[in-house]
C-alpha cells in the first residue's frame, strides 16, 4: 500500500505532467520548425509544377546569394582581428597597466553595455552619417570630401568593432584580475620588462578566455542585423529577412532560398561550437602560488611609451563617449538645432521626451503653414510609446517564462544526476545555441503562417494578433541556454544537507523546493531576468523578422524614425531618436546597476551600505546630534 502511494503520488503526477509539457515545447517550438525549414529547401517546385530538390542548391551556386556569405564571413573574421585589438587593450589599460583616469576610461569604456543594437548604431549614424554632426565638419572643412563615407562595410566595421567589447570588459576583466600577482613578481624579479611580463606570463593565462571571446565575435560577426541593415551592407541576415517577406511573384522561390541561408548560418554556428567545445575539454590549467596575491597594476617606465598609452587610451575613450554625449545634448534640443546638427544653447526643451507642439513653415509662395502636432515627444506619440508598452510586456513575460522553464528543469536535473533523463533535459535547453537566432525566427514565421499545424490547435500564429505570442515564444527559446548556464550555477550554491534536513521533517518535495531552494537562488533568478530583459527590450534581429501591423516593437519603432524624418512625416524623428536613446541607456543602466551593483554585494555590505544611508539621513534631519547630545 506504501508502495502504491509513493509510486501514484502528487509529485510523481507532477513531473510526469511537467516532462510532457516540456517534451511538448522542444518538438513543437524547436525541433520541428528548424526541421521544416530543412526540408523545405529540398520541396521546390518549377514553373512546370515538378519538385526539384536541388534547384536552390543550383541557384545558389549560379546566383549572388554566396556573396552573402563571403560578406558575413568577411566580416566576421575581420571583426575577430579588431575586437580583439581594441577589447584586449581596454582591459589592459583599466586593469593592468597604471593609467591616469582608469576609473573614468573604464566607465567610458563600458557604455555599450547600456545601449547597443539598433540604440547604438543610432549614436554612431547621428555623428558619421551623411547629415551627421562630425560629417558636416568635414564636409565644411573639405568641400570635396564624401558625405556618404560612413556606410558600407568600412562602417558596419568600425561600429561593431568598438560595440562588441563589452563582452571583453565583462569575461576578460575578470580572468585578468584573477591573475596571481605573485607569478608576475617573479617575473618581475628576473629583469624582465613590463611588456615582456604581459606578452609571456600575462597572456597565455588569457588565452582559454580569449578564445571563448573569439567564438562568440565570429558568431556575432555572423549573424550581424542592425549595423548592416541601418548601413547598408549585404550580409546573409538582413537577406533573410528581405527573402522571407517576399514572394514568387517577385523573385524565384524566395523563401527556400532564406531556408538555405539560414541553414548555411546553422553550419557555421554548430562547427564553432564544436570548435569551442572540444577545446575546452582538453582543460587548461594555471598553476599559482598557495597563496594569491592580488594584480597589482604595473607602471610603464618607458616616458615615451608611457604618453603613447595614455594617448591612445583617451582617443579610445572620445571614440566611446561622443556618441552617448552628443546622443544626451541633443535629446533636449529644439527641431532647427537637431537639424542642422548645430548646440543651440537658447534652444534647449523637453519636447523631445514629452508634450507636443505645432510646426510653422513658409512655403513657395511666401505664405506659413502650420501642422498641428507635427512635433512629438518618445511618451506623447502614440506610435512610440505603443513601441515602448509592447516591447516592454514581451519581454518581461518572456523573459519570466525562461526563468520560469529553467528553474524548473535545473530542479529535476538536480534531482536526476546522473540519469539519462536529466542529461536530456539539459541538452534540450541548450539546443538553441546551435542555431542562430535568425533561424528560429524564420522557422517560426514559416512553420506557423499555416492553419494546419496541429500543434497549436491549428491556429496561424502569424496572423493577427497571434504574432504576439510568437514573439514571446521566440524570445524565450533564443534566452533558455543562457539562463540554464547562470541559473544551473546558482544550484550548485544550495547545500544538500538543507534538502535532506527538510525532508527529515516531513516536507513534501514542492514545499522543499518552494520554501527552501527559491529563497537561496531567487537573487540570480532575479539577475537573469534583469540581463534577459535588458537584452530583449530593444531586440532588433526578431523583431525584424516578426515584423507586422500588429508587432510593431520599440526597435522597429526607432528604426522607422530615420524615414519619418526623411519623409517628413515627424519634424522632431531625429530628436525623438535621441531621446529614445537615452530612455534605453536609463533603463538598462538602472538594471545593470541593480544586477551587478546592489544585487552583487553581499549581506554584509548590504548592512553597510544601509548604516551609511540611515547616518547621512540622521544628519541630514538633524536627529543625529541630538542623539550625540543625549
Amino acid at each position: 500500500m506504501n508502495a502504491d502511494k509513493r509510486r501514484f503520488s502528487p509529485e510523481l503526477v507532477l513531473r510526469i505532467i511537467l516532462l510532457i509539457l516540456f517534451a511538448y515545447f522542444f518538438f513543437g517550438f524547436m525541433l520541428i520548425p528548424c526541421l521544416n525549414t530543412l526540408t523545405s529547401i529540398f520541396n521546390v517546385k518549377t514553373a512546370d509544377g515538378v519538385r526539384d530538390p536541388w534547384a536552390v542548391i543550383r541557384f545558389f551556386l549560379a546566383g549572388s546569394m554566396p556573396r552573402f556569405v563571403w560578406n558575413s564571413l568577411k566580416l566576421a573574421i575581420c571583426l575577430v582581428i579588431t575586437v580583439n585589438v581594441v577589447g584586449i587593450s581596454l582591459v589592459l589599460l583599466t586593469e593592468y597597466f597604471d593609467i591616469k583616469g582608469a576609473r573614468i576610461l573604464r566607465m567610458g569604456y563600458m557604455t555599450t553595455m547600456i545601449y547597443s543594437g539598433v540604440a547604438l548604431v543610432t549614436g554612431y549614424m547621428f555623428l558619421y552619417a551623411g547629415d551627421g554632426m562630425i560629417t558636416s565638419l568635414l564636409k565644411n572643412a573639405f568641400p570635396g570630401f564624401n558625405p556618404n563615407w560612413f556606410s558600407g562595410f568600412n562602417a558596419v566595421l568600425f561600429t561593431m568593432t568598438f560595440a562588441c567589447t563589452s563582452n571583453h570588459m565583462l569575461f576578460l576583466r575578470n580572468a585578468i584580475r584573477g591573475i596571481d600577482y605573485n607569478t608576475v613578481e617573479a617575473a618581475r624579479n628576473m629583469g624582465a620588462n613590463p611588456f615582456k611580463v604581459l606578452w609571456t606570463v600575462v597572456l597565455p593565462t588569457l588565452i582559454p578566455t580569449l578564445f571563448s571571446l573569439t567564438v562568440m565575435t565570429f558568431i556575432t560577426g555572423l549573424c550581424a542585423m542592425s549595423a548592416p541593415t541601418l548601413l547598408g551592407y549585404d550580409s546573409i541576415n538582413p537577406e533573410i529577412v528581405r527573402l522571407a517577406g517576399s514572394s514568387t511573384a517577385d523573385e524565384s522561390f524566395p523563401q527556400a532560398r532564406a531556408a538555405l541561408l539560414s541553414i548555411i548560418l546553422a553550419l557555421f554556428t554548430i562547427i564553432l561550437l564544436t570548435v569551442l567545445s572540444a577545446y575546452e575539454r582538453k582543460g587548461h590549467y594555471l598553476s599559482v602560488s598557495k597563496t594569491k596575491a592580488k594584480l597589482q597594476k604595473q607602471k610603464i617606465n618607458n616616458p615615451v611609451a608611457n604618453v603613447l598609452a595614455h594617448i591612445y587610451a583617451y582617443i579610445l575613450f572620445i571614440i566611446y563617449m561622443t556618441p552617448v554625449v552628443m546622443i544626451i545634448v541633443f535629446s533636449f534640443q529644439n527641431y532647427s538645432a537637431i537639424k542642422g546638427k548645430r548646440l543651440d544653447l537658447k534652444g534647449w526643451t523637453l519636447i523631445n521626451f514629452f508634450g507636443t507642439a505645432d510646426y510653422s513653415y513658409v512655403n513657395d509662395r511666401g505664405k506659413t503653414k502650420t501642422v498641428a502636432g507635427a512635433i512629438s515627444g518618445v511618451f506623447s506619440n502614440e506610435k512610440t510609446l505603443g513601441g515602448i508598452k509592447l516591447s516592454f510586456i514581451l519581454s518581461a513575460v518572456a523573459a519570466a517564462l525562461a526563468c520560469v522553464i529553467v528553474i524548473v528543469a535545473c530542479n529535476y536535473i538536480f534531482k536526476k544526476k546522473g540519469k539519462k533523463m536529466s542529461a536530456l533535459v539539459e541538452y534540450a535547453l541548450l539546443f538553441p545555441w546551435l542555431l542562430p537566432t535568425i533561424l528560429i525566427c524564420y522557422s517560426y514565421r514559416t512553420y506557423f503562417n499555416s492553419d494546419a499545424v496541429w500543434y497549436v490547435g491549428n491556429q496561424n500564429l502569424y496572423f493577427g494578433k497571434y504574432v504576439r505570442l510568437l514573439i514571446i515564444l521566440a524570445y524565450t527559446v533564443v534566452k533558455l541556454p543562457f539562463s540554464l548556464r547562470m541559473i544551473k550555477a546558482a544550484f550548485y550554491a544550495i547545500d544538500e544537507e538543507l534538502e535532506d534536513a527538510a525532508r527529515n521533517l516531513g516536507s513534501s518535495g514542492i514545499r522543499t523546493f518552494l520554501q527552501v531552494k527559491l529563497p537561496i537562488i531567487l537573487p540570480s533568478v532575479l539577475a537573469v531576468f534583469a540581463l534577459n530583459f535588458n537584452a530583449l527590450f530593444t531586440e532588433y534581429d526578431m523583431s525584424a523578422t516578426f515584423q507586422s501591423p500588429n508587432a510593431i516593437t520599440y526597435a522597429m519603432v526607432i528604426q522607422g524614425m530615420l524615414a519619418d524624418a526623411t519623409r517628413g512625416a515627424n519634424m522632431n524623428a531625429l530628436g525623438r531618436r535621441c531621446a529614445s536613446t537615452v530612455f534605453i541607456m536609463i533603463v538598462s543602466g538602472l538594471i545593470l546597476y541593480l544586477v551587478y551593483g546592489v544585487g552583487a554585494r553581499d549581506l554584509g555590505e548590504r548592512l553597510e551600505a544601509k548604516k551609511r544611508w540611515r547616518n547621512r539621513f540622521a544628519r541630514l534631519t538633524g536627529k543625529a546630534k541630538k542623539t550625540d547630545a543625549v
